[in-house]
C-alpha cells in the first residue's frame, strides 16, 4: 500500500509531526512566523480527543504547557523571537523541575520585534542561554519540510526519555516553505514515553536518583501526589538549601544531557572524507552551502559540508577530528557569527574560521558561500 503523499508547508508538518508522536496538548499564542502550527493543532487535537488552548500572552502559554505535561500529556507550543523571550522564565522553571515539554521557536529577524516576516537564524544561542542558571538544553535545526516533521517526532522522544523541554528551531524559510512530504506509517518511525513509577503512590519521590539520572514521571490525576517547584529540591521535591543537594541536583541536570550527548547528537557529513575546505551549516542555509559545495567541486576544490541537524549539544569534538584534516572553515549564518564563534572555541585553532553573516533578511545564496570557499588557501 502507498504511502500518504502531501505538498505541505514546514509549520504544517510540524504540527503532524507533533500528532504523530503522540501530542495531545497544545498551548500557545498566536505570533508570526509560527501560528500555521497552532492553526493545525486547534484544528486536528479535537479530533483526537486532545486539548488545544490560546492562552492570553506567551508567559501563560509556557506556564499552560508545562502544567498540561504535569497531567501526563505530551505537550507542544510554538512561537517565535519576542515570544520565545517572554517564555524563558517558565522555561527555567521547566528545566529545574524537568518537565518534558517540546518548543518550537520559529526564527525571525530580532532583537526585539525586528522584522516579523524575514528569516534569522539568531536564536540559537537564547536555546542554550535564554534562561538564568545553569540548567540542560537540547535544540534541533531542521533543513526541509520532512525533516522538520521527523526532527518534531524526535524532539518528544528526547524531551520524553531525558525529562526536560526540547526546541526546535526552524528558520523562517524552512517553516513557510512548501515541499513532498511522505508521511510515515504508525510505528515506523519510533515513538518513546517517559518512564513511569514502578512503585506505589506511598513510595514515590519525583526526583528519586535512585532510577538514574532521569528519575520516573508520575502524572498529576493518576494517584501520585508530589511536589513541584522552581527551587532547588530533595528526591521529595521539596525545597532545600544544603549545599550537598543543591550541588548534586544541579550536576545531575545537565550531566543526564552531556552524558547522552551522543544519543542526542545528529548531523550529515557530506563530501568530507577528503574535503579540504568545511561548510559547516544548518536549515536553510545548508541547502544553499551544499548546491556551493557541488560547485565548489566542479571547479577542482575540495570541498565538504558539515550539516548540523542538533546544534545543542554542539558537536564539538567530530569538529575538532575534522578540523585536524582540514585548510579552513565557512560559517555562514543569518546571524552576526553566533555558529562561527561556537566552531572556533571547539576547534582549538587548528584551522581558520571564515563567516558569512547576513541580517539583512535575506537568504544566503551559494554564490556568496562558492566566493568565501575561493578564499580559503
Amino acid at each position: 500500500m502507498a504511502k500518504k503523499v502531501a505538498f505541505m508547508q514546514g509549520n504544517e508538518a510540524a504540527a503532524h509531526g507533533a500528532l504523530y508522536a503522540g501530542c495531545t496538548f497544545f498551548a500557545g499564542y498566536p505570533i508570526t512566523p509560527s501560528t500555521e502550527v497552532a492553526e493545525v493543532m486547534s484544528a486536528e487535537l479535537p479530533k483526537i480527543g486532545g486539548k488545544f488552548i490560546q492562552m492570553e500572552d506567551e508567559i501563560g502559554a509556557m506556564a499552560a504547557l508545562i502544567g498540561g505535561a504535569l497531567t501526563g500529556a505530551k505537550a507542544l507550543t510554538s512561537t517565535s523571537g519576542p515570544g520565545l523571550s517572554l517564555k524563558q522564565e517558565n522555561i527555567g522553571y521547566a528545566c529545574i523541575t524537568e518537565v518534558p515539554c517540546v518548543i518550537v521557536n520559529v526564527m525571525r529577524g530580532g532583537p526585539s520585534t525586528g522584522m516579523p516576516t524575514g528569516p534569522s537564524q539568531s536564536d540559537i544561542m537564547c536555546a542554550k542561554w535564554g534562561t538564568h542558571g545553569d540548567h540542560p538544553a537540547i535544540c534541533l535545526v531542521p533543513a526541509s519540510v520532512q525533516e522538520l516533521f521527523e526532527e518534531t517526532v524526535r524532539a518528544f522522544n528526547l524531551a520524553e526519555k531525558y525529562r526536560t523541554p526540547v526546541m526546535i528551531m526552524p528558520d523562517e524559510i524552512v517553516a513557510h516553505m512548501r515541499e513532498r512530504i511522505v508521511f510515515p506509517e504508525p510505528g515506523e518511525l519510533e515513538v518513546i514515553d517517559r518512564a513511569k513509577p514502578t512503585v506505589t503512590p506511598d513510595k514515590y519521590k519525583p526526583y528519586d536518583t535512585s532510577f538514574g539520572d532521569v528519575p520516573p514521571l508520575a502524572a498529576f490525576g493518576s494517584g501520585y501526589k508530589f511536589h513541584v517547584t522552581g527551587l532547588n529540591k530533595m528526591a521529595d521535591g521539596f525545597p532545600t538549601t544544603k549545599a550537598e543537594y543543591v550541588q548534586a541536583e544541579e550536576e545531575r541536570q545537565v550531566r543526564k544531557v552531556e552524558a547522552n550527548a551522543a544519543d542526542i547528537m545528529k548531523w550529515e557529513e557530506y563530501l568530507i572524507d577528503d574535503a579540504e575546505v568545511v561548510v559547516v551549516a544548518f536549515g536553510s542555509t545548508s541547502r544553499s552551502a551544499r548546491f556551493a559545495v557541488d560547485e565548489a567541486r566542479k571547479a577542482g576544490i575540495k570541498a565538504g559540508l558539515f550539516r548540523l541537524i542538533t546544534f545543542w549539544p554542539f558537536p564539538e569534538q567530530r569538529l575538532l577530528e575534522i578540523s585536524k584534516k582540514v585548510k579552513g572553515f565557512i560559517s555562514p549564518e543569518m546571524n552576526l557569527g553566533m555558529c562561527a564563534g561556537v566552531i572556533k572555541g571547539c576547534i582549538e585553532g587548528n584551522a581558520p574560521v571564515l563567516g558569512i553573516f547576513r541580517v539583512d533578511g535575506e537568504p544566503i545564496n551559494p554564490g556568496q558561500i562558492l566566493d568565501k570557499i575561493k578564499e580559503v588557501k
